[in-house]
């Protein structure tokens, strides 16, 4: 039982030295900011926010139509399925030699999948996120 417990020995020696580096670089962070602010001069102009050399006017957030996000997920979805085609192509000409039909139907039919629900998001007017 012992030699189990000794197995964990370095997990804990590398959470302190985690929670050394964590908890060092909070209070670097702290006294060096401290020190550095001593002598600062406060105006309006270094207090305000920057952000790419734009004036903050304005609402800091923006809302986007819901269409906007629908799109953007439809996208994702269409992206991680054409992901999928990559291992089929490096295994096809091996998968050739074995059972040719099934490798082929497969991938046939999850296109035709794919395609219909294309056709789908098309027909419900999906992708346009501008009405």
């Amino acid at each position: 039982m012992d030699s189990q417990l000794a197995q964990y020995i370095p997990v804990l020696i590398l959470g302190l030295v985690a929670l050394a580096f964590a908890g060092g670089t909070l209070v670097m962070s702290m006294l060096v900011g401290k020190w550095a602010n001593k002598n600062r001069r406060e105006t309006k102009i270094k207090n305000t926010p920057y952000e790419c050399g734009m004036l903050p006017i304005g609402e800091g957030n923006t809302r986007l139509s819901v269409k906007f996000y629908l799109v953007a997920m439809l996208f994702i979805l269409f992206d991680i399925e054409v992901i999928f085609l990559f291992p089929w192509a490096v295994v096809y000409r091996e998968m050739l030699v074995h059972n040719a039909n099934l490798i082929f139907g497969s991938m046939i039919s999850f296109l035709g999948i794919l395609f219909v629900g294309y056709i789908y998001a098309l027909k419900k007017r999906a992708f346009d996120w501008k009405n």
